[in-house]
């Protein structure tokens, strides 16, 4: 499984951003997909999950109402859509992939920065 992330950039405080995560490679319908991101002298922390077979969404507490993961079939792409960014988003946003049966994420995408000015 292949990973691509995009959509990263300098974006103001209050904006929104739509990333991308475009999955390609052996057949992922077993696969769990997750975001993930890391802040400048912080440990990495998922932010949200996807299982691909039935879409079940889940995420951090830290941002549910902000942020919003989605999927397309027909592009095999995972989303990160991130609303009303703060500073404190700031930071190299990842996505990975792992099959169900594994509990670490063995795919990672290559990462695209995040930066909100205040």
């Amino acid at each position: 499984v292949q990973l691509q992330a995009s959509g990263g950039g300098l974006v103001q405080t209050g904006d929104s951003l739509r990333l991308s995560c475009v999955v390609s490679g052996r057949s992922f319908g077993s696969y769990i997909f997750g975001w993930f991101r890391q802040a400048p002298g912080k440990e990495r922390e998922v932010v949200g999950t996807l299982r691909w077979s039935n879409g079940s969404i889940g995420y951090a507490e830290s941002v549910k109402g902000q942020f919003t993961i989605s999927r397309d079939y027909t592009k095999n792409t995972v989303y990160l859509q991130i609303h009303s960014l703060k500073p404190e988003d700031t930071a190299v946003y990842y996505c990975a992939a792992r099959p169900i049966i594994m509990t670490v994420y063995k795919y990672w995408g290559q990462g695209t920065q995040v930066t909100v000015s205040s």
